[in-house]
């Protein structure tokens, strides 16, 4: 089964919270109560989710096989936007590298690099960076979240905090009209803000569906960030950047 963004969201909320329920997804996708129903019958029947009263659960197990069908979500455009901020990042420099799938790509895109310090509160990007032999990986520890492999709460921001870096390189889930970063966890959100407080220059890594998804915690705003790499950006939040001086990079597949 191939999931619509929707649903992937509805996986992700799910991850984070253990539970969704009809009523609260309807209103945070601003869809019908029948629409979501169906998402979630959809997930139910593909093993994903376990329907229960009013909503639906996660099956016991199966968390990583959920974030692996994120990492297929428009893979071409990810790989692209990697490659274009990885050719950003100059050999001998520091970087943070959060949680998410399109800064994975970028770690594959940093394996040619020579000498970078890479800390990162996602054990996949550390994972990924062992084969790079002369980049130095500093894992930021704390609570490590089964789904994804992220590591996050107060431990790991206190660790992100005693860093200064020359680069964040972070994702985020949407990305709405006004120009904020949004995302489902608050103890993700908390280890974000911090990074970025912490950096010298911030880029956001990012494909176009995320302009289209909407979630409840903000992280920052665009207006915060050094550069954007996406592979298209809405007219109007274009404008936005270019008034803020946020550059916007576009990459093709």
């Amino acid at each position: 089964m191939a999931l619509s963004f929707r649903q992937s969201e509805i996986l992700d909320i799910a991850r984070s919270e253990g539970k969704v329920t009809v009523e609260d997804l309807a209103k945070r996708f601003g869809v019908t109560l029948q629409t979501i129903r169906r998402d979630l019958s959809e997930l139910s029947e593909s093993g994903r989710l376990d329907r229960v009263h009013g909503g639906a659960v996660m099956p016991a197990g199966m968390a990583n096989i959920f974030y692996d069908d994120r990492r297929n979500l428009y893979a071409a455009e990810k790989s692209a936007i990697a490659r274009a901020c990885a050719e950003r990042i100059p050999n001998n420099s520091s970087l943070f590298l959060n949680i998410g799938t399109s800064t994975e790509a970028v770690a594959r895109g940093l394996l040619a690099h020579t000498n970078l310090t890479v800390v990162t509160n996602n054990m996949n990007v550390a994972n990924i960076l062992l084969a790079n032999e002369t980049c130095e990986i500093i894992v930021a520890g704390g609570l490590l979240r089964r789904s994804d492999r992220g590591l996050v709460g107060d431990l790991t921001t206190q660790i992100i905090e005693q860093f200064k870096v020359d680069f964040a390189i972070i994702g985020a889930s949407a990305i709405d009209t006004d120009g904020d970063l949004l995302d489902f966890d608050l103890q993700e959100v908390r280890v974000s803000k911090a990074i970025i407080r912490q950096s010298r220059q911030t880029f956001l890594v990012t494909d176009s569906s995320k302009f289209d998804r909407s979630a409840p915690v903000r992280i920052a705003s665009l207006k915060d960030l050094t550069t954007i790499f996406t592979d298209r950006i809405p007219p109007d939040l274009g404008e936005i950047c270019a008034a803020w001086d946020t550059e916007v990079v576009t990459s093709s597949t």
